[in-house]
């Protein structure tokens, strides 16, 4: 039934497409359409027009498509010949090269709505525009766009509309995104001084003091949950031969996003991925089956040459620190380490208050390996989310180019979903790279070995953070989990006395000892998000006592400093999200 609903949604969804084109051509009528497409939140159209649309035009656009859509339009889908095609479309660039790129003898198909309007299209579309008179629709943007994404090519205006079969729906998905742009890690980022990127590193953030004590905390939280689940930590070089590469299979499959240079006479690469780095480590030994399973992990920067158009905060960028782990080990180990991997993923984002959902990524057309290997993989990741009676949804053709993977997506508190994790099988690298364990029978056989990413990278996972929580992460997360406020400079050798204790605790603290109204500084530090703000003044100085206030509860009353110590590491400790 989901699926029937998804193809329903897709296809009025690609309708509406013909409807903004037509809307805009009876508008702009030099207007020249190029594609149109539809996606998860709606559908958009790519136009060369010279007239600059902005906000005070949307109005008349979707005026227009309303009364197409009440006209009752009928979508005929008719076959051409190649020729047709391109005498239909003639003086309109765009469609001509799609066109011309068919082969000679195939057979074309174009969609009709109404008698005025033909466009270029496979379809499926609904039978007439009054199937459309329930959908709720809303242009959402324009953006610049490059045509077929090649920035060489000339820019084109894309209109971006949001689709829904009915009005709640629609009501509902502007809702959250207004309140994801509240959210936005890209603004929240700069406003809590977190990180920044330069225009001479695009892509390549550089953190500040606080970000650099959030990402701090997440590695150390990570080193903390895989030293108790029996892994072992290494770092591997930052730049390797190309010679390595090529036995790895990336410089055939993934060279184009990598970063070159020349050293002498040999040609290296900064590495876009730990896992080569995890093969010349497992071969400096000699191994016993009785080793496996091994689990060794790598808190490793990669780079990767991301097309700046795909950049986007912290979510997509060319430098970041994957949480990869390689773990070698028996046939017979595959479903337990599966089970070991889906364990450690549910402990972090149970702790994050995140939940998820499971996808499993299959064989793609550009792979290493026999496909009968590649059968035994997908059946071995198949069987062990089954005996786990995890739900999960079959991603064809969309797996690592040498083994399958599952996917893990979480989903943030408006109903967001992120791809983080990943748990991918893999038993081409280790054939690759000849490596060999002594099994029991004193042969040497190749092992078995998974990649896995929990967080899947550090970046990424801070801009969920960011934006799940608001920039107001839980104590044991926050860069600054105390702000003391002094209310003149009579106690202010008092408050750095109460800092001192709080940083011999260990607790992130800050003194905020500016000449201002109390009242100011407790607006700044609710601001600034601080979990706790300890407010003290004559009184407070004379009990040796503080007042507590919680940036999302107020007052918290007034207590000794040794007790609000006790509290705050009792609740740092748990990992209370609050």
């Amino acid at each position: 039934m989901e699926k029937e609903l998804e193809e329903k949604l897709h296809m009025y969804r690609h309708s509406m497409a013909h409807v903004l084109a037509k809307a805009l051509t009876q508008i702009w009528p030099d207007v020249k359409l190029t594609i149109g497409p539809a996606i998860d939140n709606g559908f958009y159209y790519d136009i060369d027009l010279n007239h600059s649309i902005t906000p005070e035009d949307f109005k008349q656009i979707e005026e227009k498509m309303n009364a197409i859509i009440k006209n009752n339009e009928d979508f005929v889908r008719q076959e051409v010949s190649k020729q047709e095609a391109l005498k239909i479309f003639k003086g309109n660039e765009y469609k001509e090269e799609l066109i011309n790129e068919l082969p000679e003898n195939e057979i074309i198909t174009i969609y009709k709505t109404g008698s005025d309007f033909v466009d270029l299209c496979r379809g499926p579309h609904v039978e007439n525009t009054k199937f459309l008179r329930g959908f709720a629709f809303k242009i959402n943007k324009v953006n610049g766009a490059y045509w077929r994404g090649n920035e060489k090519n000339k820019m084109l205006q894309r209109v971006y509309c949001y689709g829904f079969l009915n009005k709640e729906d629609l009501k509902n998905y502007v809702a959250m995104m207004e309140e994801a742009l509240k959210r936005d890690h890209r603004k929240l980022g700069k406003e809590l001084g977190l990180y920044f990127i330069s225009d001479y590193a695009k892509g390549m953030p550089t953190y500040m003091p606080k970000g650099l004590q959030l990402k701090n905390t997440l590695i150390e939280f990570w080193r903390e949950i895989h030293k108790k689940a029996g892994y072992v930590e290494i770092e591997t070089p930052m730049a390797m031969s190309r010679e390595l590469w090529e036995i790895s299979g990336h410089w055939d499959h993934y060279q184009a996003n990598m970063y070159t240079f020349k050293v002498e006479d040999d040609t290296f690469a900064i590495k876009p991925m730990n896992c080569p780095g995890g093969m010349l480590y497992y071969q400096q030994n000699i191994h016993s089956y009785k080793e496996f399973p091994l689990r060794v992990g790598e808190l490793g920067k990669v780079h990767r040459h991301e097309a700046s158009g795909t950049l986007n905060g912290l979510l997509r960028v060319r430098c970041f620190t994957q949480d990869d782990a390689h773990i070698f080990m028996l046939p017979s180990q595959i479903e337990d380490e599966i089970k070991n991997v889906m364990k450690l993923v549910d402990q972090v984002y149970t702790t994050f208050g995140l939940k998820y959902s499971v996808e499993l990524s299959t064989m793609p057309e550009s792979h290493i390996g026999e496909v009968s290997e590649w059968e035994m993989a997908e059946t071995a990741l198949k069987n062990a989310l089954e005996h786990m009676n995890l739900d999960y949804k079959i991603n064809e053709g969309d797996g690592a180019f040498y083994g399958p993977k599952i996917d893990i997506h979480v989903t943030d508190c408006i109903g967001r979903e992120w791809q983080c994790g990943t748990i991918q099988l893999d038993m081409q690298l280790p054939k690759r790279f000849n490596l060999t364990y002594v099994d029991s029978d004193g042969s040497l056989k190749e092992p078995i070995m998974i990649h896995r990413v929990v967080y899947g990278s550090l970046e990424r996972m801070i801009a969920v953070l960011i934006e799940n929580f608001a920039g107001a992460f839980p104590t044991w997360l926050s860069p600054v989990q105390v702000k003391i406020l002094n209310i003149s400079d009579a106690q202010l050798q008092y408050a750095k006395n109460v800092k001192a204790v709080l940083e011999d605790n260990g607790i992130r603290v800050e003194l905020d000892d500016r000449n201002e109204k109390i009242g100011k500084k407790i607006r700044e530090a609710q601001l600034e998000k601080v979990p706790y703000m300890l407010v003290v003044g004559d009184k407070e100085m004379a009990e040796n006592k503080v007042a507590v206030r919680h940036r999302k509860e107020g007052d918290k009353g007034v207590l000794t400093i040794n007790q609000f110590v006790e509290n705050i590491l009792a609740e740092i400790k748990s990992k209370e999200i609050k």
